[in-house]
């Protein structure tokens, strides 16, 4: 039996949106091509592959079998089409749309602009906020390049990739009335503290940081970025608990001191996230480069 080698990017589609809606318009074909197409799929394979339920649709047990070989298949003949298609950064004129938490928007993202226009003037950075559900940010679809914070239970067609880890310190004005060049135990759970509620893991993180170490905060105000923090605590007798690259640059606010924290918090990570369809793909994989490079540099 002859193969028709234009149905296996149909079936990776498949498996990877897990609806029909959106493997056809990634595909760039009409809904009833990819259906024909699906049928097609059915007939050469001998099984239905994929059952409608509710919220899309669940490929079967032999479609769950056959999906890393194909995958794989289809892996290796990108790269031997895309890596006859060579990048020149210096020349190339693209939009990329990442979605960067609000901590990596402050700590990376400035870093990672200034490095494209002195590499790649023309290519342009588009970001969207990455709160609590991925699905928001388009990368589970792919129409985002990527996903910048931290990334915990990622969805099959996503790769995560770990590129940075960072801890946490502490912050008060330099002209507090009780805290002089470090903070006691004591101190931290009788000061009044800012809290930032960014969305997603990143909050998660700090409480159970927190937690662990049997701290208690009496939280006073919680703002949701955390540029806020500086002003906030400029003015009062308050204390915020924040990641070390923030209080970093906090530290050049001669208003401002920061301090390590009490206990040993730990760290956390940054994670980089990105549709499966974009492993092979050059100038993805120049940018993701670039994104880790600047990570590093931190």
């Amino acid at each position: 039996m002859r193969y028709d080698l234009n149905l296996l990017p149909v079936f990776v589609a498949l498996m990877e949106e897990r609806s029909v809606t959106r493997a056809a318009s990634r595909l760039g074909v009409t809904q009833a091509a990819l259906s024909n197409a699906l049928a097609r799929l059915r007939t050469v394979l001998q099984d239905p592959l994929f059952i409608r339920e509710r919220y899309g649709m669940r490929p079967t047990p032999k479609a769950e079998q056959m999906a890393p070989a194909l995958a794989q298949a289809l892996a290796a003949l990108d790269t031997v089409v895309l890596g006859q298609r060579a990048f020149d950064p210096a020349r190339a004129d693209q939009v990329f749309t990442i979605a960067p938490n609000s901590y990596v928007e402050l700590v990376l993202v400035p870093a990672l602009v200034a490095r494209l226009s002195a590499l790649a003037p023309g290519i342009r950075l588009r970001t969207l906020p990455f709160g609590a559900d991925l699905a928001e940010t388009g990368v589970t679809s792919g129409t985002t390049a990527m996903v910048l914070g931290r990334i915990d239970e990622a969805p099959d067609n996503l790769v995560v990739q770990h590129i940075a880890d960072d801890g946490l310190a502490c912050v008060v004005r330099a002209d507090h009335p009780t805290v002089g060049q470090r903070i006691t135990k004591t101190q931290f759970e009788r000061l009044k503290h800012v809290n930032v509620l960014p969305p997603g893991r990143l909050r998660a993180g700090l409480f159970q940081a927190l937690d662990r170490q049997g701290l208690k905060r009496e939280v006073v105000a919680s703002v949701t970025h955390f540029a806020a923090i500086p002003e906030i605590i400029a003015a009062t007798d308050y204390c915020a608990t924040l990641p070390q690259l923030i209080c970093r640059r906090l530290a050049r606010d001669l208003r401002l001191k920061v301090l390590p924290a009490p206990v040993d918090l730990g760290s956390f990570p940054l994670h980089m996230a990105w549709h499966v369809r974009y492993r092979q793909d050059p100038a993805h994989t120049w940018l993701r480069s670039l994104v880790a490079e600047v990570a590093g540099s931190l």
